[in-house]
């Protein structure tokens, strides 16, 4: 072999392994750019299927507070007629004559009471002496306290409160000592 040829065939061989070199770095960048955009999809995928887990939870948790509360008009709309069987009890006790017809009205309003105790409505307990909290009495008026020791104090309860499960659906109405 001549001096030439040995120099071509180096220069030929130099020639295959820059091309070699330039084809595996091609590779592995190809590659990590296929490693890259794969990694990129899977967070994708990831961020997707986490923000439609939390949907899914807020969704369920807002039908479980809508069926919790969904009642709410219907109650609203019977506390007046509640309130209406209190007073009827409060006058018919003071006719003597009319013990049957107490009877009659105090069946209905128990019955009346525990249906709607069975669907989760509770009465608020307030009752006079009670100190006076903001955010859970409306305060109706204040009067003169008949004591010092009434001052700031609940004096009379005008209107009894009621909740819906945790929801307060009426706040118990109130006078207080001043």
């Amino acid at each position: 072999m001549s001096k030439k040829d040995k120099k071509e065939s180096a220069k030929d061989l130099e020639t295959n392994e820059t091309s070699n070199s330039n084809t595996q770095v091609e590779e592995v960048s190809v590659e990590d750019q296929l490693k890259e955009e794969l990694g990129k999809e899977k967070d994708k995928f990831l961020r997707l299927f986490a923000e439609f887990e939390n949907y899914k939870k807020r969704t369920s948790k807002e039908r479980v507070d809508l069926f919790k509360t969904a009642s709410e008009d219907v109650m609203l709309a019977m506390l007046p007629v509640l309130d209406d069987f209190e007073r009827a009890l409060t006058h018919i006790e003071d006719d003597k004559e009319a013990e049957e017809l107490r009877k009659g009205v105090l069946l209905i309003y128990n019955k009346l009471l525990t249906t709607l105790n069975q669907k989760g409505l509770e009465k608020i307990e307030v009752n006079a002496g009670d100190v006076f909290d903001a955010d859970l009495h409306e305060a109706i008026t204040q009067i003169p306290a008949p004591s010092d020791d009434m001052k700031g104090k609940i004096v009379d309860v005008i209107e009894k409160g009621y909740k819906l499960g945790e929801k307060v659906i009426r706040f118990p109405k109130v006078v207080i000592g001043q």
